[in-house]
């Protein structure tokens, strides 16, 4: 058996600026997912340099749905940690109420390690100081590796916790069921969505390319209907801008749409609703799933020539 050789690089090489360049990159969906893998979080984009006074964090994230907003800070390093980036992240933490900062950097020493061990043992912060690190082995393409230096007191017990302690409903079982034959479906169709895992819950979104907009299927046995939205976070100044458009984007849709600006939330959405299905007849099942799959397709050929 042949063996390749396992090479570390220089993250410059990959990413020169960490604005421009590494924000950028984990700002990305599929990294952020990567990230919250690690750490046993799931992430959500909220915003990339968002502003704190007079100041600009790099990444704003949440951890669960708009509905029940909790921030996540991360602060980006492409060079050793220092005193300057940790009083950042601590200052953009305040300016959000995140209880969960990250802090990201090529490498750190024995005085800035012990320092975040300490905030992590007499506060209630959760903090973590994540080392980046890029690998190849022999000619193929780098690889990122997030190695986590440290971490919250019995973080893993206390995420283990709050999963055991989650209520599993007959509701949520139901959606269950719905997602998942929903997938079934995305496999075999012909589509742009990006199939995810499915979860106990009453929405399933999927990225748009605009990392302040997600693409919302939404489903309701409460209310018996079914929707899709444009969810757009924490951009009042977009939604108004489509609001604009409205003449137009319906009209190139084929449909129209309930336009909600959402004032006392961060958030705005742009939905289209189906009251015309019994979600208790699963022999229907298909039929939202066309419908569902049909209207999201639509908004990512229509919306990003509008945003």
């Amino acid at each position: 058996m042949t063996l390749g050789k396992l090479e570390k690089m220089n993250i410059r090489e990959q990413w020169k600026k960490e604005d421009e360049d590494f924000t950028t990159w984990l700002s990305r969906e599929e990294n952020l997912n990567m990230l919250g893998d690690e750490i046993n979080l799931k992430l959500k984009l909220v915003k990339t340099e968002a502003n704190v006074g007079k100041y600009w964090a790099d990444i704003v994230a949440q951890t669960d749905n708009e509905e029940k907003t909790e921030y996540v800070i991360i602060e980006n390093q492409l060079e050793d940690a220092d005193h300057d980036h940790l009083g950042k992240l601590i200052t953009y933490g305040s300016g959000f109420d995140a209880k969960t900062l990250i802090w990201i950097f090529k490498d750190i020493d024995e005085e800035h390690r012990k320092a975040v061990d300490w905030l992590n043992e007499n506060s209630e912060l959760n903090l973590f100081a994540i080392k980046i690190e890029l690998w190849k082995i022999d000619n193929s393409n780098p690889a990122p590796k997030f190695q986590i230096i440290c971490s919250p007191n019995n973080w893993s017990e206390l995420i283990k916790k709050a999963y055991e302690q989650k209520s599993i409903t007959d509701t949520n079982l139901q959606q269950l069921e719905f997602w998942t034959n929903f997938n079934t479906y995305l496999e075999n169709s012909n589509t742009k969505l990006k199939i995810k895992k499915p979860q106990a819950q009453h929405w399933y979104d999927f990225s748009s390319g605009n990392a302040k907009v997600l693409v919302q299927c939404v489903l309701s046995f409460k209310d018996n209907n079914i929707r899709c939205d444009i969810y757009i976070s924490d951009d009042k100044d977009l939604f108004k801008k489509l609001l604009d458009k409205k003449i137009d984007i319906e009209k190139e849709l084929g449909f129209e749409l309930e336009w909600q600006l959402l004032p006392e939330k961060k958030g705005s959405r742009i939905k289209n609703q189906n009251n015309s299905i019994d979600l208790s007849d699963k022999t229907k099942n298909e039929i939202c799933f066309s419908w569902l799959k049909e209207t999201a397709d639509k908004y990512l050929e229509v919306m990003p020539k509008y945003w």
